[in-house]
């Protein structure tokens, strides 16, 4: 107690919180290895921030709900940059990355297609977790440059409104956005709980400064996000040729809460697609087992 005592009044003391520690400790870590951060001004308007370091075939790291860049894909952009060259933004709404343009998945795909016409590449390979692969699908279909795609615990467009239903009544929620919108730290601390394994307990003023730092922003448009990915769906569902999409691999964890196994197998079928399943594994994969996702991820792409 001495010492969270001591804590709390150091950091008042200093003016910052535990937080913008832990945020700026991360972010040097990716500076030590040649990181660098790069600000993208889009056409609708609003700027997408990414980071970028290595060398070799592209591989692009897309966040989920609640993530950013950084927070999502720390410890796998640090592995993944020794072999090639990692790009990794913060999605529209998240981090420091906002657009002027619908809050769509739509207007997802188009930000980081515009991303990928200004790194001037070839070939770009797609890493895309949760939400993050609900814009990787997007991007399978709507950009010719994607090589090969995997993704990590999301189900495309096999999430029918049965499922939503059940996703719901795990959470003890009414609708999809209580869940990953939340208003406040104990909303926050309901998802972070039923998403990773073992998410650490921390004090409440600690809670407090995460939910203020990556959830509180942009409340409005994180809300029409989810709301309008049922839409989404059965649009991507409509234009979509299965024949015709890119090489894709998934990573799930078994015991997933979010989306359970039974939609990423049902998804590995669908896509003809190898599928790595992790086992005791919740949502969080990045977060939880970085070297086995950045593995799985090489294993893959070469």
């Amino acid at each position: 107690m001495r010492i969270i005592i001591s804590l709390t009044l150091g950091f008042i003391m200093a003016g910052c919180s535990a937080v913008d520690i832990v945020d700026a400790r991360d972010k040097a870590a990716l500076q030590d290895v040649g990181f660098a951060q790069h600000k993208l001004r889009l056409q609708e308007g609003g700027e997408l921030n990414y980071w970028q370091a290595g060398q070799g075939e592209v591989i692009l790291l897309l966040h989920g709900f609640g993530g950013t860049a950084t927070t999502s894909w720390q410890e796998v952009m640090i592995n993944l940059s020794q072999d090639y060259r990692v790009i990794a933004p913060d999605l529209a709404w998240f981090g420091e990355s906002y657009s002027q343009g619908a809050a769509s998945l739509a207007t997802q795909s188009k930000a980081v297609r515009q991303l990928i016409a200004a790194l001037d590449v070839d070939t770009v390979n797609l890493v895309g977790i949760s939400y993050g692969g609900f814009v990787t699908f997007d991007l399978m279909i709507t950009e010719p440059k994607v090589a090969k795609a995997v993704l990590l615990a999301s189900p495309g467009v096999l999430f029918p409104d049965s499922e939503l239903a059940l996703m719901n009544q795990r959470f003890e929620v009414d609708e999809a956005s209580d869940i990953f919108v939340p208003q406040n730290p104990k909303q926050m601390r309901r998802l972070l709980d039923g998403t990773f394994v073992d998410f650490p307990w921390y004090p409440g003023f600690i809670d407090a400064g995460i939910f203020e730092k990556y959830f509180a922003g942009y409340l409005d448009e994180k809300r029409q996000l989810i709301d309008s990915l049922p839409a989404d769906r059965d649009r991507i569902a409509a234009e979509i040729s299965v024949a015709s999409l890119p090489p894709s691999m998934l990573i799930w964890g078994e015991n997933d809460k979010v989306f359970p196994l039974n939609l990423g197998i049902q998804l590995a079928d669908y896509l003809s697609a190898p599928i790595v399943i992790i086992p005791k594994a919740a949502h969080g994969l990045s977060n939880d087992y970085p070297e086995i996702v950045t593995q799985s991820v090489k294993a893959f792409v070469q």
